[in-house]
């Protein structure tokens, strides 16, 4: 699963994109995560990935204004691979 890296002011945190996650966003967005990527190249869409996985992990406003300025950046990180 690929994972991404929350920058906000009260520090980082790594998240992976769940398949909770992926089916949210499919639900939300009516499209695969990188097929809307590829097609409509939105950082929107990124910032809601964000919010929705950190609101399984932490308490955080609702997805809108006031989250998303506490964000500084969101980075997606490749695939972990097994070590072997």
């Amino acid at each position: 699963m690929a994972r991404l890296k929350i920058t906000r002011a009260s520090g980082e945190t790594i998240v992976q994109i769940s398949p909770v996650v992926e089916a949210a966003f499919e639900s939300n967005f009516g499209s695969g995560i990188q097929k809307r990527f590829r097609e409509e190249e939105r950082t929107s869409d990124l910032y809601w990935l964000a919010h929705n996985a950190l609101m399984r992990k932490e308490v955080i406003p609702p997805y809108g204004e006031d989250f998303l300025m506490t964000l500084i950046n969101v980075d997606v990180l490749e695939d972990e691979l097994p070590n072997g």
